[in-house]
């Protein structure tokens, strides 16, 4: 892409766009032809790419992948945060089914005595991320990673003896550790860098609805802030079921921007997800919500105040001189 000095104003669909003078998208084709320019305007179908001598529409059916660069510079690279607990990533726009094969191994179903969930993998340290109400009251955890073989097939593999590193039953969250062995290695999946969805998003998750392991299921964000109880969730019509709890909530570049945990029981498409913003306070507060297995309550039971058992005016006392 060639920086220019002008600025040249461009009118698509009744708006204005200046192009950016440093900023570039490189989009790869179905076909493997690349593509490099500043896309001006993005649409449910197409792409407007301006490649500083001409304006071309590039339908999204046929887009590969997609990725920012800047001029001297190649792709953005994950940015780690700054304790390594998870990693975010500006990752370009694929189709589900890439991203359903790329971050599957980053899902596994979690299982406890009394029931199963789902959960996600957020580092190579084995930590993963799944819903209290899955664990809760629960010591014994397991959980199943789904690997790819050579010929890229996806196999079970049940790993016991899973610790609880911190729990907070408010935002419905907890934080796991899959033990490491020698030889094992993790997929991780990355979180969304901003809370910048919207209503009509692509989304997609990926959990065990019921059991049935690895489901996927598509759909767009309803409302990106319905508030229950004072906290607020992305509602979406991507299905989500029993076992569904605890999984991931993908945008349609594979960067998890929620945590499925609800849904509306006599309704259809009406699924519910905890937004990134809180999953993000959770980690990076984890210290706080720590789980200690010789005192279960720690880090999250708040006793309240006594109560009054006689709501009559209190007794005066005449204040001696």
């Amino acid at each position: 892409m060639v920086c220019r000095l002008l600025a040249v104003l461009f009118v698509i669909g009744g708006s204005v766009f200046v192009p950016s003078v440093c900023r570039a998208d490189v989009i790869e084709l179905s076909s493997g032809q690349k593509v490099e320019g500043e896309v001006l305007k993005e649409t449910a179908d197409s792409v407007y790419v301006d490649l500083g001598v001409d304006i071309i529409r590039v339908p999204k059916d046929r887009i590969r992948s997609r990725q920012k660069v800047s001029p001297g510079a190649g792709p953005v690279e994950p940015a780690k945060n700054t304790d390594g607990i998870y990693t975010t990533a500006d990752l370009p726009v694929r189709s589900v089914k890439e991203l359903a094969e790329k971050f599957g191994e980053g899902v596994v179903l979690v299982q406890t005595p009394s029931g199963l969930g789902s959960g996600f993998i957020v580092n190579d340290r084995g930590y993963c991320v799944t819903n209290y109400h899955v664990v809760e009251q629960e010591t014994e955890l397991a959980v199943v990673l789904f690997d790819k073989n050579e010929s890229g097939e996806f196999t079970r593999r049940r790993i016991d003896d899973v610790k609880i590193i911190a729990l907070n039953p408010f935002f419905d969250l907890a934080l796991l550790q899959i033990p490491e062995t020698k030889g094992r290695k993790f997929q991780k999946v990355f979180l969304s860098p901003e809370a910048d969805f919207r209503e009509g998003d692509e989304v997609f998750a990926i959990g065990n609805p019921l059991g049935l392991e690895r489901s996927v299921s598509k759909g767009i964000v309803s409302t990106r802030n319905r508030s229950f109880e004072g906290i607020v969730y992305i509602q979406t019509t991507a299905q989500i079921n029993p076992g569904n709890s605890g999984g991931p909530l993908f945008n349609a570049s594979g960067e998890v921007i929620g945590v499925t945990n609800m849904k509306l029981t006599f309704g259809e498409g009406l699924g519910f997800a905890i937004p990134v913003t809180y999953l993000k306070h959770f980690l990076n507060n984890r210290d706080a919500f720590a789980y200690d297995k010789n005192n279960a309550n720690s880090g999250f039971r708040y006793l309240p105040g006594p109560r009054r058992k006689k709501f009559s005016k209190p007794p005066l006392k005449k204040i001696e001189e």
